[in-house]
């Protein structure tokens, strides 16, 4: 059997909370987050944010969530749920002006059951995509090529979505 190691992976188990280990949630804004290029923040509004995928399938991937910690699409006020989907029409609309995108996929994980990753705090994913954007990288050995660093991604995205602010 061969084997690919992908130490970031551990990164990630860690940040998700594994070995029952309680991590801020990356959504949730705290002092001095804004100044920190690392939290990868590229839309910051009064109900809602935009944030680059640490973990992106495609080069754009960015989710936007309420900023309120909340799990279901209920718990949202109607003021949260329309800046939430103006926001993902903005965010839509910034990664096909910047990425040049043939398509778009966008979606939401409602539950573990449904394959939310952060089954507490409601988020919907904008994934970029282009015709033939998969190789036999992915299907054969479970792996992405991405072309552009998460930091260039947040430089460019941060232009389009505008200035943050608390």
């Amino acid at each position: 059997m061969d084997r690919i190691f992908s130490p970031w992976r551990m990164e990630y188990l860690l940040q998700m909370g594994a070995g029952g280990k309680s991590v801020p949630c990356i959504f949730c804004v705290r002092d001095g987050d804004l100044e920190d290029p690392e939290r990868l923040f590229v839309g910051l509004y009064p109900g809602t944010v935009a944030i680059l995928n640490r973990y992106p399938y495609n080069n754009g991937h960015v989710l936007v969530a309420p900023r309120r910690h909340v799990a279901d699409l209920w718990d949202l006020s109607s003021e949260e749920r329309s800046e939430l989907f103006s926001l993902v029409s903005l965010g839509t609309r910034a990664l096909a002006q910047e990425y040049r995108t043939e398509g778009m996929n966008v979606g939401i994980n409602l539950g573990k059951a449904a394959g939310a990753g952060i089954v507490d705090h409601l988020h919907v994913h904008l994934v970029p995509r282009w015709a033939g954007d998969t190789n036999f990288m992915t299907p054969v050995r479970e792996t992405r090529v991405l072309p552009e660093s998460l930091l260039e991604s947040r430089r460019r995205l941060s232009a389009v979505f505008g200035p943050l602010r608390p």
